[in-house]
């Protein structure tokens, strides 16, 4: 009878604890966000995922991009079972140390940096895993399919241009400081909720810090490619009249609304290099330091003028420097591809503003397409093909799969 009565005591104790506040905070995190074919997403699936891409700057709105590209997933390890296809540990590490590569890190370091982060290793792994699984299903599905005639690679090689797309967006850039973080991280937060084009034109107006406020935050029809390489897909994605999430950039926070999207007919010469300068003003955005912002905006004709404004100063107050687009850091980046050459932007801070940055577009290098060997452009028409017919079948999947999302 005492033993009975021992059992039963330890029987209420292990349910008392198995709904302990903790435990049901545990199984709510693997709790189910969505379905595909009945293979489950969960919750920390989906917040790891989301951390991940905050931690490697993925821009948008990271939770909704995760779920999406988790379902994907779940699509695409379908598909490379159907096909049989595996990934062996030698592979994954390959595939991980590539990965890895593209910071300049080993995957060992990598791994470390994330780590640090809250984001579990195989939450990595299996964002590797499946983007290699993903790269046989492609692989043998259609490489046979993709054939480039020589005239196709003479095309490409005398072409000076090609179609492209050209966005009208509308902005508002947020200046962010450590003194105001946490209040423009809500202003943010509600003006990408707007829903209307008179609310942004009149947000932009009181709030934004970029010239265009003066014109409801409105930009002039900007090729696609002129945006940072990251911002493209965040901006293809809206739609007329929708708001983007919140982008952060270093010193700032931009929120775009999509006015519209169009063809051109031909696009020009992609850009091997861009020229700026940057002038550091001390006093970041106080009403002092922006008048002489101005004042130096109507003295100066061209980027070697900023050395005379210089004169007497500290070196390191200037700097005129050509990069290739994809290393110039990405806030100074935005606001080079609403400039001409030799126009100003004065939206940007130092992250810790306290300098304001004058930033000036000295010029543009195109890029030569006589440099590029068939050999670069038989694979890029290669990939371009392969990366289509990928896409469409990723398409067919998702139509025919059977999705159920929380």
């Amino acid at each position: 009878m005492k033993k009975l009565k021992a059992f039963l005591i330890a029987a209420v104790a292990v349910g008392t604890i198995a709904f302990t506040p903790e435990n049901l905070s545990a199984q709510s995190q693997f709790s189910p966000v969505a379905t595909v074919n009945e293979m489950v997403v969960t919750r920390y699936e989906l917040e790891q995922r989301a951390q991940f891409y905050k931690v490697i700057r993925r821009l948008g709105n990271l939770e909704k991009i995760a779920l999406d590209d988790l379902i994907e997933d779940r699509l695409k390890m379908l598909a490379a079972r159907e096909l049989g296809i595996e990934i062996n540990d030698e592979q994954l590490k390959a595939g991980m140390d590539e990965f890895a590569g593209r910071a300049n890190l080993s995957s060992e370091d990598f791994i470390a940096a994330i780590t640090r982060e809250g984001i579990e290793v195989q939450t990595f792994r299996d964002f590797v895993r499946v983007g290699l699984m993903w790269r046989g299903v492609v692989q043998a599905r259609f490489r046979g399919r993709v054939q480039i005639s020589d005239a196709e690679i003479d095309a490409a090689l005398g072409s000076s241009g090609q179609a492209g797309l050209r966005v009208l967006l509308s902005e508002i850039i947020l200046p962010l400081t450590p003194e105001n973080e946490a209040q423009a991280r809500d202003l943010a937060a509600q003006i990408s909720s707007l829903t209307s084009s008179r609310e942004f034109a009149d947000a932009a107006r009181r709030f934004s810090a970029a010239g265009s406020r003066n014109n409801d935050g409105r930009l002039d029809w900007l090729p696609l490619t002129r945006l940072p390489a990251p911002l493209q897909p965040v901006i293809l994605e809206l739609k007329p009249g929708e708001v983007s999430a919140p982008i952060e950039l270093e010193g700032a926070i931009a929120i775009f609304q999509m006015r519209g999207v169009e063809e051109m007919p031909v696009q020009k010469s992609a850009v091997a290099a861009i020229e700026y300068g940057v002038l550091r003003l001390p006093g970041g955005r106080s009403a002092e330091t922006l008048a002489r912002a101005e004042d130096i905006r109507g003295s100066i004709d061209t980027c070697d003028d900023l050395y005379g404004v210089n004169f007497g100063g500290p070196d390191e107050a200037l700097t005129i420097q050509s990069q290739q687009p994809a290393e110039i850091p990405r806030d100074i980046a935005l606001e080079l591809a609403k400039l001409d050459r030799h126009e100003v932007s004065t939206a940007l801070t130092s992250q810790d503003g306290s300098q304001l940055l004058f930033v000036m577009l000295c010029g543009r290098t195109a890029s030569v397409n006589e440099e590029a060997s068939r050999e670069d452009v038989l694979s890029a028409l290669r990939n371009r093909r392969l990366s289509s017919y990928a896409d469409g079948y990723l398409e067919q999947l998702r139509a025919d799969a059977k999705i159920e999302i929380k």
